[in-house]
């Protein structure tokens, strides 16, 4: 067994041991920690490397050995500051990594309880007795239907009447109301005097 994996398996806390395993948030939370602490790193690093290059430049060309010291311990702080870099990412995608697995089994998770829920609701629905049910609506529709246009039509009374007999009694009223206004009425009387001729 390498040393990589002993300290993997032996590197949990004994509240995860007994548990067969640290849970999501738990593993979220320590590598969150462990960003954190990468970070200040980064931070300090990049401190120290500003001081190495400005002790650098104060000793220029005065004390080369000590320049050359201070550009020396510059370079391996940035070979330390590339490395926690790329460690840096890595425990970035690890987290985004578990942060989709854990939204995906929570997902799956309360996808599984609405499955049961709508098979605990069609438990005691029979598909033949679903189908009988609405075409027993929609017979219950088409009778409602024709009730509601029986109503709705005019009623029969009167219709025995043809309308073209009906259209030539009104017209002989309307012709004989006509005439009684054309009997009273007087005109003016024509005048016995002829009419001047031309000038």
């Amino acid at each position: 067994m390498s040393k990589i994996s002993k300290f993997f398996k032996g590197g949990g806390s004994a509240a995860s041991k007994g548990r067969g395993g640290p849970s999501p948030q738990e593993a979220l939370a320590r590598l969150r920690e462990t960003e954190e602490m990468l970070s200040k790193k980064q931070e300090y690093l990049e401190t120290r490397i500003e001081r190495e290059l400005a002790a650098a430049r104060q000793h220029g060309t005065k004390n080369k050995r000590a320049a050359l010291q201070a550009l020396k311990r510059k370079k391996r702080y940035e070979k330390q500051l590339s490395q926690i870099d790329g460690t840096l990412s890595t425990i970035e995608f690890q987290r985004e990594a578990l942060e989709n697995s854990h939204t995906n089994t929570e997902v799956l998770k309360n996808m599984g309880y609405a499955a049961q829920a709508m098979k605990k609701v069609h438990e005691n629905m029979d598909l033949n007795k679903i189908d009988d049910l609405m075409q027993d609506i929609t017979e219950q529709q088409d009778v409602a239907q024709e009730i509601s246009d029986a109503i709705s039509n005019r009623a029969g009374f009167g219709d025995e009447f043809d309308e073209d007999e009906l259209m030539a009694e009104l017209e002989e009223l309307e012709q004989e109301e006509l005439n009684k206004e054309m009997r009273d009425v007087r005109l003016p009387s024509v005048p016995s005097t002829s009419l001047p001729s031309r000038p």
